[in-house]
Formats: C-alpha cells, structure tokens, sequence
C-alpha cells in the first residue's frame, strides 16, 4: 500500500493539488537529536529553482506534528506534514477526458474507479517526494556513521548535464537522467538472504520514486559480459577489503563492507509542451494534446536528494533489524 519498511515504518500521504502532504515515520528510537532546521538542507535541495525544473514553489516548512519534544525524537510516530499552497489545478482539467501518454491519468482512474484526484496527479505526484526527503533526514540521523551520497552523472545520454537541459527546454520538450548513489560506513552482514537482500530492500524503495524504471548495483548489466575471473573481487585484508568493487558492495545479498554503489535510471516526464497524440475518451477518437502547466523538464535535475532519503529509509530498517539480531546473539 502506501506504508515501507518493518522496524522503521514510514507512510505517506496527502495529493499533489489536495491540502497537504506528509509522512507518518513509526519505529524511530527515542533520544534522537532533532530541530527543525535539521530538515533545510535537503528540503532546500529538493526543491525547484534551478534549469530543467517546475515553476511551482511551496516553502516546504515541515510541521511537526508529534514524535518529537524538546528537541529530540519521543519513540512514539513522529507526523511530519507540508502545506500546499502554489497550485494551478485548472491546468489537469482536460486530463480527465483526454490523458496524458506515458502517464498515470488513464490507469489511475481505472486503477481507482474515477474515484482519485487528478489534480497535479494526485497521490502519484512526485509532490509526494517531499514526505520521503523528511523521513530520509530522519533516517540519516540513526544512520550517524554511515554517509550516503548521490549525484546526476547522465542527463540526456551526456554528461553535459545543464547543455542537454536547455536543448530539451528549447524543443519544448523532456528528457531522463542517470544518478548513482555511494554509501560508506554500512557494517558488514546487514541484509538478509533472498527476499531482504540489500539489492532487494533498496530496489522496492528506489522504484517508488516516481519516473524510475531501472537500477543497478556495481558493474551492473555489464557483468553479463565478464568473465568470472574477472568479475571476482579479491579480498585482500582481514576487514573483508577487496581490491576491486565489481558486486557493488554487496554479497550473497548481505553488505559486505565496502562501499555500496548503485546507479538508477529516471525516464523522461510525459507532461510536455510539444504537441503530442493522444486518446479522447469523450469523443472515442484519436486527438491532438497540447499540455500547459509547470512541469519538470528532468526531474533527475533534482532527484539525487530523494534518491539518499530513500536508501537511508531502506538501510535503517535493515540496520535496526540486524541490532535486534546483535541483541538476541548476546
């Protein structure tokens, strides 16, 4: 549904056009040292503002509504929800009748019976986004020795990230990116075999980004054309150090010390200013769509921050499930 993870619980909520969005964060310890200011720098990171991004601006001040007092986390949920206020929900209204391609319009309506709120795409916005930034914070903060960082490599198939941006704003047009994630510090033997491996875990949250549809872990789809003597890294000393990183630092589904690295892939957005054919389901009949609003040119431009807030939200829980695991062995 809309809930993730066992031990560090989170949930989101709300609509892009509707009242609020949010998060509910259940499981955080108690004892956690939190200010709001805390939140600034990657909801500041978040938001729009730079080439290639949408002209909507919501201040994005998070109201803590409960789990945190005095300044640090209760243990109890903690409620974190973000006022919207700049909307422009005339700009979805032909959407009903006539959807988006390559977006959710026409599936969530079926998915929901008409029953949903289209507006800014309602709850499959990446307006929602902001709730998993609020919780990646929190996340980073019990993941105190572990450092997660994530950078815009590709844009438009080149590395001239900011000339393909303005080449596709020039033809009215969008285009995806690639963004590879490094993590530090993760101890070695979290994750669990199969089902829970650290590929697993990381790859549910990653995919409920909006406009992700691809992921890969070290060397990735080029191992399929490795040799294994090439693929294999050497440990070579007693802290399990290998001198390669082809696996991307995970093994047998489990961390195995060395650095985590993970690239994903986000598609162009469908909402584009160049006239595009699409399906009217008033007249039953092909049509010409032109789409006005404010939307992302590349969301990626901006996605490198939600991408650390969802591994951290991933890492947690499995960090918090091995301490159980540390707690029963002793």
């Amino acid at each position: 549904m809309n809930s993730f993870g066992r031990l560090f619980r989170i949930s989101i909520f709300g609509e892009s056009h509707g009242e609020s969005v949010g998060v509910i964060i259940d499981g955080c310890p108690p004892g956690i040292r939190m200010e709001i200011e805390d939140f600034t720098v990657d909801l500041d990171r978040r938001k729009p503002g730079i080439q290639g991004t949408t002209g909507r601006h919501e201040s994005d001040i998070p109201l803590i509504k409960s789990g945190i007092y005095n300044g640090f986390t209760t243990g109890t949920p903690i409620l974190i929800e973000f006022n919207n206020k700049n909307k422009n929900s005339a700009d979805y209204e032909q959407f009903r009748s006539v959807p988006r391609p390559g977006h959710v319009d026409f599936i969530a309506e079926k998915k929901f019976y008409g029953f949903n709120d289209p507006r800014g795409s309602g709850h499959f916005s990446a307006r929602l986004t902001v709730g998993l930034a609020a919780a990646g914070v929190i996340a980073k903060k019990i993941l105190k020795e572990v450092s997660i960082n994530a950078r815009l490599i590709e844009a438009g198939g080149s590395s001239d990230i900011a000339g393909k941006v303005a080449e596709a704003e020039a033809e009215n047009d969008s285009i995806g990116g690639i963004i590879e994630c490094i993590i530090d510090g993760l101890p070695a033997g979290i994750g669990e075999p199969f089902f829970d491996s650290v590929e697993s875990v990381l790859s549910h949250i990653i995919f409920s980004i909006p406009s992700v549809k691809g992921i890969e872990f070290g060397k990735g789809f080029g191992t399929a054309s490795m040799k294994g003597s090439a693929y294999n890294d050497h440990i070579v000393n007693d802290s399990g150090k290998t001198d390669t990183n082809n696996c991307g630092g995970i093994t047998g589904g489990l961390a195995n010390g060395n650095q985590i690295v993970f690239r994903t892939v986000f598609r162009p957005p469908s909402s584009i200013l160049k006239t595009q054919r699409a399906y009217n389901f008033v007249t039953f009949s092909e049509d010409e769509l032109s789409i006005t609003g404010r939307h992302d040119v590349c969301p990626a431009v901006r996605s490198s921050v939600i991408v650390e807030a969802a591994a951290a939200v991933a890492l947690c829980d499995l960090y918090l499930l091995h301490g159980l695991r540390e707690q029963n062995k002793n």
